[in-house]
């Protein structure tokens, strides 16, 4: 009899046939759910900059460029106009505080100096006669009351004798008349004599003193006129060096105030600089600079703050503090560095190319342990002169971020670093 064969339920081809779909499907939602769907891209290491985030000293300062220039200059302006009779010092001579510069004339001008100097000697003249005639008034009248007082001298005696005389009737009533008028008159002239004596020495004393007074100021005059003349001789007017604002020559015409030229005080100097406008509300005089010259870094001070705002610019003057650095003439300019407040700890991202593609919103961070760069959202603050961000969120310290450009990058999310 045939036997009845049951089919297997699960046979080796199903088995396997089951095991595969399954690992397919196993496949299919494990890169659905887990794999990393993110773009990638790969550049080569050596061809990017990879920096380190890292707290540091937070210094903010803008850089701009200042012009040397003397610290003290002394322009020097022509008082008188007039004609140049002589050039004596160039253009760049060292001077002396009172060495002759150039030589001016002016006849007109001249002239009228002469005429006004003889009017006040002529006034000074007759004002020394009316004191010396109010001194002789006052000599005749002492001289009179002198008169006067020997008279009496004479008649006071001779009239107390004959006094007596008379009283003894041992003179003639006459001769003592006589004696007695004299006496009396004498008296009388000298009480009258004597009190316009002491009238006369009140407005005498009023009157020198106005004389005086008078004289002086005519002589102070005097002094000035002449001082005109002086004004048409250039003269430096402090120890340095000698700058003419034209090359000036013999014959050639100046106006009255015109600028000349400068003396400049050799070996201090100051740097002139403008800053935008931007930049007024956070700059005060003190602020601390600093610049390179010469391989060494000099330290300045803001010390002067100009008002006015130029073409969305305003100018500030600088001093060195400390030493001055040896060499620097006028005119040279020195790139600066401003500091705008006061350092602080903060977390530091060196500056890059990256900036320009970013916007500084995101970088690509390297993963720790990884040869991989992921892109990362953050926010950056201040800027540290042309050094540092400030790192306000998304990064910590001891992350490394690529700071180069990120221009062949495109809008890959991962970095593969080979």
């Amino acid at each position: 009899m045939d036997k009845k064969i049951e089919k297997k339920r699960f046979t080796v081809k199903k088995v396997a046939t089951y095991l595969g779909s399954a690992a397919l499907i196993l496949f299919i939602a494990y890169q659905f759910i887990f794999a990393d769907r993110r773009s990638k891209l790969k550049t080569e290491k050596d061809k990017i900059t990879i920096s380190e985030v890292k707290m540091g000293l937070f210094k903010e300062y803008i850089p701009q460029t200042g012009t040397v220039e003397p610290a003290r200059t002394v322009y020097l302006d022509a008082i008188e106009g007039g004609n140049i009779r002589r050039v004596i010092r160039e253009s760049g001579s060292i001077v002396k505080k009172g060495d002759p510069i150039l030589e001016i004339t002016n006849l007109n001008r001249e002239i009228a100096v002469l005429q006004q100097e003889s009017e006040l000697v002529q006034s000074i003249n007759r004002s020394r006669d009316t004191r010396l005639g109010i001194l002789r008034n006052d000599l005749e009248q002492r001289q009179t009351l002198a008169q006067i007082d020997n008279q009496l001298a004479i008649f006071r005696p001779q009239y107390e004798r004959q006094k007596v005389l008379l009283n003894k009737k041992l003179i003639a009533k006459q001769d003592f008349e006589k004696t007695e008028a004299d006496y009396l008159y004498n008296v009388e002239r000298r009480k009258f004599t004597y009190e316009a004596y002491r009238r006369d020495s009140v407005g005498r004393i009023l009157n020198l003193q106005d004389i005086d007074v008078s004289e002086n100021r005519m002589k102070q005059n005097l002094i000035a006129v002449r001082t005109i003349l002086e004004n048409l001789n250039i003269k430096a007017p402090v120890d340095g060096q000698l700058t003419m604002s034209a090359h000036w020559e013999t014959g050639q015409a100046i106006n009255t105030a015109q600028r000349l030229g400068q003396v400049d005080i050799v070996g201090s100097y100051k740097v002139r600089v403008p800053i935008d406008e931007l930049y007024l509300p956070k700059i005060s005089t003190g602020l601390p600079a600093t610049t390179d010259f010469d391989g060494k870094t000099y330290n300045l001070e803001i010390k002067y703050i100009y008002p006015n705002i130029t073409n969305g610019r305003f100018e500030v003057d600088m001093e060195f503090t400390g030493e001055t650095p040896q060499g620097i003439r006028r005119g040279q300019s020195l790139r600066l560095r401003i500091e705008l407040g006061q350092p602080s700890q903060e977390l530091l991202l060196p500056m890059g190319g990256f900036y320009k593609d970013t916007g500084g919103n995101w970088v690509f961070i390297v993963e720790p342990g990884t040869d991989r760069a992921v892109k990362r959202e953050v926010k950056l603050g201040r800027k540290m002169g042309s050094e540092y961000f400030e790192v306000l969120e998304g990064l910590k310290p001891g992350d490394k971020v690529i700071t180069s450009s990120y221009e062949n990058f495109g809008n890959n999310e991962v970095l593969i670093l080979n």
